[in-house]
């Protein structure tokens, strides 16, 4: 499977913002997770969500903003970013890793083995 992120672009502050992740074959089998890298920093995990949706995990500094969710007909995994704040600016990345069945609360790179290329979103006034 591949992966490839889309939906970035410059927003202000307080607005609304949807990334999404299509891959190239099914993503079934796998749990899904949004990372974000700011510059100068290190890669840092967002959200993860399990094979079939209905279990997610989110950073704290995400949680109540941010909503990840997946289509798996689709193939894809989305990111809502609501209530964007500048220290949000990123390259934001999806990443996947098979699935066990059940969510894994996997909260670094090292747990991810499949990446897609980053989509840059800045949050300025």
């Amino acid at each position: 499977v591949q992966l490839q992120a889309s939906g970035g672009g410059l927003v202000q502050p307080g607005d609304s913002l949807r990334l999404s992740c299509a891959a190239s074959g099914r993503i079934i089998g796998y749990q899904m997770a949004w990372f974000r890298q700011a510059p100068g920093k290190e890669r840092e995990f967002v959200a993860t969500i399990n094979f079939t949706g209905g279990r997610t995990d989110y950073a704290d500094a995400v949680k109540g903003r941010f909503t990840i969710s997946r289509d798996n007909d689709a193939n894809t995994l989305n990111l809502q970013m609501n209530t964007l704040k500048p220290e949000d600016t990123a390259v934001y990345y999806c990443a996947a890793r098979p699935s066990q069945g059940y969510l894994v609360k996997a909260g670094t790179v090292y747990e991810y083995n499949i990446w897609g290329q980053g989509t840059l979103v800045t949050v300025s006034s």
